[in-house]
């Protein structure tokens, strides 16, 4: 257990930090989830939307340090790379 209370606020945020974090995490995988129900679906206007929606979500995700920057930037642009294959 912390001793000194500077421990125990570091121990307080953390937790808070945690939650966020988490539900960021959550919201990112769901939209990206969407993405691939709509490339799987073989809806061409559905799976751009859902990839426009999707992407401020992981760039943002990126910049919290929720997720690493490149982790994010290599989800885009398979995700873009996939729908771009279907439209073709």
């Amino acid at each position: 257990m912390a001793n000194t209370s500077s421990a125990k606020k570091a121990t307080r945020q953390m937790i808070r930090r945690t939650e966020v974090n988490k539900s960021r995490r959550t919201r990112v995988k769901s939209e990206v989830r969407t993405v691939e129900e709509a490339i799987a679906s073989g809806d061409v206007a559905k799976a751009k939307a859902a990839l426009a929606a999707a992407e401020p979500l992981l760039v943002r995700s990126a910049q919290k340090g929720v997720m690493h920057k490149r982790t994010a930037s290599r989800k885009v642009s398979r995700l873009a790379q996939r729908v771009k294959a279907m439209s073709a």
